[in-house]
């Protein structure tokens, strides 16, 4: 498989998992037109995009959905909670591309296999999603709060782990934001912090995790640099030497990469 994450972070997301045949688009948080532009960069037609898969509801994840389904036929796969809570803000979507599963039930799209998993957020019915294609994992872990023990074993072992590492906590109690937001954000149902994705990557590399992108930074309260060196720090004093993982951050505006598997 390939992953290229196209833009990630608070103000738009999209990523997109390929295998030989099949293209899925995870969510479509930006402008139509930037997805499209994002998709020449790194070589696919966007009449070849098999489906979007969505995570939940927020704008930052559906903004381009509708123009997107609609304009190059793509069928678009959510949960209900998150098709009943998104759809007003989508417009119309031709019934045969409305695809519903059920979070936690495995269903394939092309020859990939998706688990969808549900994570810790503040949105309707939350996932993010375990992607399998001959022998190889990716997972897809963003937008949650907090990482209980069933959604770290989802993430065990995993050959990609795109993961958020959203904020410096310091940087979040000192900044501009009010302080109900604050609340939000460094809740269960918030955002992962850099510390919090560190200590996560500690207990994961046990389970075979070799190779990480850091995702969903915030605009305000995180940058490149600062998650970069959190993380890696996290990781040293945990014994584990910068040659042992692979460490990257998607960036928030561009596409980051295409990451082979």
């Amino acid at each position: 498989m390939k992953f290229s994450p196209l833009f990630s972070g608070s103000s738009g997301n999209c990523s997109v998992i390929s295998s030989a045949g099949t293209n899925i688009l995870v969510d479509a948080g930006m402008p139509g037109r930037a997805i499209v532009s994002a998709l020449s960069d790194v070589n696919i037609d966007p009449h070849d995009i098999s489906a979007i898969v969505v995570t939940h509801e927020h704008s930052d994840h559906i903004k381009g959905i509708g123009i997107l389904s609609r304009r190059f036929d793509i069928p678009v796969y959510a949960n209900e909670g998150t098709w009943t809570a998104m759809s007003p803000f989508i417009g119309d979507i031709a019934m045969k591309n409305i695809r519903t599963f059920v979070t936690g039930q495995n269903f394939y799209i092309g020859d990939i296999d998706l688990t969808p998993f549900r994570t810790s957020h503040d949105a309707a019915e939350p996932v993010g999603y375990s992607f399998f294609n001959k022998g190889v994992r990716i997972v897809y872990m963003t937008d949650t709060g907090c990482v209980p023990e069933a959604l770290r074993d989802t993430a065990s072992g995993a050959d990609l782990l795109f993961l958020e590492s959203n904020h410096d906590v310091d940087m979040l109690k000192h900044g501009p934001y009010p302080y109900q937001l604050k609340r939000r954000i460094l809740s269960d149902r918030g955002h992962l912090s850099n510390a919090a994705a560190g200590e996560l990557l500690n207990k994961l590399y046990p389970t075979g995790v070799r190779r990480v992108i850091l995702a969903h930074l915030s605009r305000e309260n995180n940058t490149e640099q600062i998650a970069y060196n959190a993380v890696r720090q996290s990781l040293a004093e945990g014994g584990i030497a910068e040659r042992d993982l692979f460490l990257a951050v998607a960036h928030r505006d561009r596409v980051t990469g295409v990451f082979e598997l």
